[in-house]
């Protein structure tokens, strides 16, 4: 029997869930991504300095610094060799009275308005049975009255006075000539073969040519080593040089610059030391070579690396991977690590001549700060030798000698004070300025000036145009690019040179037309100052590394309206 189905539904045994927001959805990892990764960028100039760290950085400009200091024996030593003293015929005793030389030597008349005269220097009387007959030139040798200087010079030694004062200019020239020719050629050596290699031929050839200085027999013989010596440490100077500047951060350039300056100036204080202790030339020549044999230690590997803003243009894989080894072990940074470790380009850039030739704009910069260090470097003479010029009064050597390099030394100090607040082309342009200027006043006053007067304006203008010749090559050093930094400012020095020839040449021709050789120099020093407003301005700018890199140096136009707020003597950045 069957039961009756019941009237009530059955209750369900599950009610359907209630509808529920839309909740947030779960997080999870992103898929990877199909995109190609950014190339990572090529290690710059300044980021491979940076790699050094600060103390191996600090500790390379200490050792390119300290050369200088001897290198001043060899590249200023030259008025100490050739300064000329008071000197008359020999005569028989050791020590001859007034009174026998008045009897002996003839007088001659001065060479100047005013100026009464003196016993001659290259004659004497010839004498023949106790009566004077005739006039003759010396005829066994010369008694030389040294009070300044050395002892023992090569014009004393080897008698280049009167027929034979000819050779004292010869290797004045000589030496000056081989400064320019080490300028220009081992500063071409420097950027083809490297900052290191072309220093340590430099230092070798320099310590050999000492050695053969001073061991030198004859005055020919003298005037050939001393002109490969001149060139081989103009070498060692040049490529110290841009070494110490291609180390440095912007910030650093300038008081790095600045402290090796005061090093060749305590270089120079110290030479005069020297001789006045050391009395012979051939000990002081050999004091200042026999040191920089000890900085040929700089080739061992691992003491003074090659420059790394020259290894990172010439892409040498070898030198780069010891670079990035050595300074791997200074550094614990992972991201200079992996900037290192990045391989260099397998193909090796080389100059492009015709990309040179067509760069109008280094052409331009380095016509205007080649011009403005020959005048800066030619007109130093002109007020170093102005008061004895127009008085007739030659000033003491020691005076003359240490105002030269006090000058130089305040020139220096004029220029860390004032550069980095006010620019390379501003401070340029005054030092110029007050070059002209001292020069003008000393020429258009002379007449109505007193000797303090004309020793203040000599002294302004011996400063001024000290600081304008130090802040030239400085300035060249900054605007060039690496690949022709070494050519660049060795086209500086030697400009240099150029004006410095000046100097021996009026020597040889006792300053007649002293005048006109300083009209000469001043009306240039006015035109230089309108030349360097054609500049650009390289104030804490990274030092550029190709030619393209060197062109974005420029000054802008003044007739272009510029639209933002960017000043006049700003430059683009070549690094970005």
């Amino acid at each position: 029997m069957t039961s009756p189905p019941s009237p009530l539904p059955s209750p369900c045994p599950c009610p359907p869930p209630p509808p529920s927001l839309p909740s947030s959805p779960t997080p999870s990892s992103p898929p990877p991504s199909t995109l190609p990764l950014p190339p990572s960028l090529p290690p710059t100039g300044e980021v491979m300095v940076l790699a050094l760290g600060r103390k191996k950085q600090r500790l390379l400009i200490a050792l390119s610094i300290l050369p200088n200091l001897f290198l001043a024996f060899l590249l200023s030593s030259d008025p100490l060799l050739t300064l000329a003293s008071p000197h008359h015929c020999h005569l028989p005793g050791t020590t001859p009275t007034p009174e026998l030389l008045n009897a002996s030597l003839p007088w001659e008349k001065g060479e100047r308005e005013g100026d009464s005269g003196r016993l001659s220097p290259c004659k004497q009387y010839l004498f023949v049975n106790g009566t004077r007959s005739d006039v003759v030139v010396c005829e066994a040798g010369w008694d030389y009255n040294v009070t300044e200087g050395l002892r023992k010079n090569i014009v004393t030694e080897w008698d280049l006075v009167c027929a034979q004062y000819w050779l004292v200019p010869v290797e004045e020239v000589c030496f000056i000539l081989g400064i320019l020719t080490g300028c220009l050629g081992l500063g071409y050596a420097a950027d083809r073969l490297g900052r290191l290699k072309t220093l340590l031929t430099s230092l070798t050839l320099s310590v050999i040519f000492g050695t053969l200085v001073c061991v030198s027999p004859s005055p020919p013989i003298f005037i050939a080593m001393r002109f490969c010596l001149a060139a081989a440490s103009a070498g060692v100077y040049l490529s110290l040089y841009i070494t110490r500047l291609e180390l440095c951060d912007p910030s650093l350039r300038l008081v790095v610059t600045m402290m090796a300056g005061l090093t060749t100036v305590a270089g120079e204080l110290l030479l005069l030391g020297v001789a006045v202790g050391c009395h012979s030339w051939r000990g002081l020549l050999g004091t200042g070579a026999a040191p920089l044999s000890l900085f040929l230690c700089y080739g061992i590997p691992g003491v003074f690396p090659e420059s790394p803003r020259w290894l990172l243009l010439s892409e040498r894989t070898s030198d780069m991977n010891s670079f990035s080894e050595r300074s791997e072990r200074q550094r614990e940074d992972d991201g200079f690590t992996e900037l290192e470790s990045e391989p260099p380009p397998s193909h090796r850039p080389h100059l492009s001549f015709p990309e040179l030739l067509h760069s109008r704009n280094i052409w331009k910069n380095v016509c205007v700060l080649g011009f403005t260090s020959f005048i800066s470097h030619g007109i130093s003479h002109c007020y170093s030798s102005f008061r004895g010029d127009v008085r007739g009064t030659t000033p003491s050597f020691y005076w003359t000698y240490l105002l030269s390099v006090c000058a130089g030394g305040g020139a220096w100090l004029l220029l860390w004070a004032t550069v980095d607040r006010c620019g390379r082309r501003g401070i340029l342009l005054l030092a110029m300025t007050m070059t002209g200027l001292a020069s003008l006043i000393l020429l258009g006053l002379m007449e109505y000036l007193s000797e303090s007067a004309i020793t203040v304006f000599s002294v302004m203008g011996l400063f001024s145009s000290q600081a304008a010749a130090s802040l030239s090559i400085l300035f060249t050093a900054e605007i060039m690019p690496t690949i022709i930094r070494g050519s660049g400012v060795g086209a500086i020095l030697a400009l240099g040179c150029v004006g410095r020839l000046s100097s021996p040449l009026m020597d040889l021709r006792n300053h007649y037309g002293y005048f006109l050789h300083h009209v000469v120099y001043s009306s240039l020093a006015l035109l230089a100052v309108l030349s360097i407003l054609l500049l650009p301005e390289s104030k804490r700018k990274p030092l550029p590394q190709t030619l393209a890199d060197g062109e974005q140096y420029r000054r802008p136009p003044l007739s272009r309206r510029r639209r933002d707020n960017v000043p006049l003597l700003a430059t683009p950045n070549p690094e970005t």
